[in-house]
């Protein structure tokens, strides 16, 4: 379980100053928030000083998460309120399938990752608790699939926006990885679904947004981890 918010920041987002909803569970989160953006795994990546079996470990788990990842857009589409809100989602689906899936196969191939870490990796403890949390709200609903869906993609935008104002590191896993997480379209999907938590958060019950506020800085506790895991071969 996620442990309290922020004992600076007020529990209920009607009682605080924040002027959105997504900037109040932001700031909930933490110290873990700049923990995730300005992890040393995305410091070493943006510089270009990551080492291949470093990124090669982290890649094979991400691929895993994006899986999972997919089911949550889907799920998060069939709780949506409106055929255009299923359309912005289903275009993300098929940007991670088709672009981004590319990318991981070509990555693969150079780093010679075996077919069976391609396929059926061993997971790490904190993958599967990703699994089991992205399942978890994908069951709850909108909100709350909105909840996990806006901090993960979120705490990307930020370290690849920064990342890709440096010098750009030589293989292209790295700066294509920053790319694909920097571009136009991609900052402008993490704003559209900002302002979906946005527009649906202050309404939600006590119970569902206290579930909301758990499931957004459980995820960001989770990124934090998750850059850690590809530290610790073991």
């Amino acid at each position: 379980m996620s442990a309290p918010g922020d004992a600076n920041v007020p529990a209920s987002f009607a009682e605080s100053d924040f002027d959105r909803y997504t900037a109040w569970l932001r700031a909930r989160t933490g110290p873990n928030w700049s923990a995730a953006t300005e992890h040393r795994f995305v410091t070493e990546l943006a510089a270009g000083e990551l080492d291949d079996a470093i990124f090669c470990r982290y890649l094979v788990q991400d691929y895993a998460f994006v899986d999972a990842l997919t089911s949550l857009v889907g799920h998060a589409a069939g709780h949506a309120p409106t055929v255009e809100t299923r359309v912005e989602l289903a275009d993300f689906l098929t940007t991670v399938g088709t672009d981004e899936d590319e990318f991981f196969r070509r990555s693969f191939d150079a780093l010679d990752v075996p077919d069976a870490d391609r396929t059926d990796p061993d997971l790490w403890a904190v993958t599967r608790a990703f699994q089991d949390l992205l399942g978890r709200a994908a069951r709850a609903g909108y909100a709350e699939s909105l909840a996990v869906l806006v901090p993960v993609e979120w705490v990307y935008l930020e370290w690849a926006t920064a990342a890709a104002e440096e010098p750009r590191p030589d293989r292209f896993y790295l700066d294509e990885w920053i790319d694909l997480h920097a571009v136009p379209a991609f900052r402008e999907f993490v704003g559209w679904l900002r302002e979906e938590l946005d527009d649906v958060g202050p309404a939600l019950s006590l119970r569902r947004t206290q579930r909301v506020d758990r499931l957004f800085r459980r995820a960001v506790e989770l990124e934090v981890a998750f850059f850690d895991g590809a530290y610790q071969p073991d």
